[in-house]
């Protein structure tokens, strides 16, 4: 069921012309453990003021709004929360515009689901969202995607997570360097 809503997901934001890319579980699911996930986590590479745009795309894929100040809260939270009730799937677009989101969709990678292709974040973008999201489970699905993908480019990552480091006054490079420690 999710890869057929991400299908259909993929083709409206591609008729919107709204870049995009799946993070959070589904993006685990690619890189890391399976593991139990109910929603779909969408970034978009637009900013608030395309609201109406979303809300397009949300009526065509038939998808239930979740919040009634849809405009209050996507300002607040820069989150629009819907739900396939057929499947009973909730979709998060959650609208961005910052030079490092912006980067993260360009690098995104096209998986193919039948022949529509879905961009997901890349393996580096996914560990940067986990490590700052900094939950129990994040940590852990950061451990597990970096044992299974050896490959990964470190640097890439401790130069955005220094970045948010400097701008948001956290740790999170040193939470990264923690990740690596323990994974050795």
């Amino acid at each position: 069921m999710f890869q057929k809503l991400l299908k259909k997901i993929s083709r409206e934001l591609g008729r919107a012309s709204i870049p995009y890319m799946v993070i959070g579980g589904q993006a685990v699911l690619l890189y890391g453990e399976p593991r139990l996930t109910k929603d779909i986590d969408v970034t978009l590479g637009i900013g608030v003021d395309e609201l109406g745009k979303v809300k397009s795309v949300i009526t065509r894929l038939n998808l239930k709004l979740l919040v009634e100040d849809v405009e209050n809260f996507v300002g607040k939270t820069m989150v629009l929360p819907s739900l396939d009730e057929k499947s009973g799937i909730r979709i998060d677009f959650i609208f961005s515009y910052s030079p490092y989101e912006k980067q993260a969709i360009e690098r995104a990678r096209d998986i193919t689901f039948g022949k529509v292709p879905v961009k997901f974040a890349s393996l580096e973008d996914v560990v940067i969202h986990k490590v700052i999201a900094g939950r129990a489970r994040d940590i852990e699905d950061v451990k597990s995607i970096l044992l299974k993908n050896p490959h990964y480019d470190a640097k890439y990552i401790t130069t955005w997570l220094k970045s948010f480091d400097r701008s948001m006054g956290e740790k999170f490079t040193k939470v990264f360097k923690k990740i690596l420690t323990e994974i050795k």
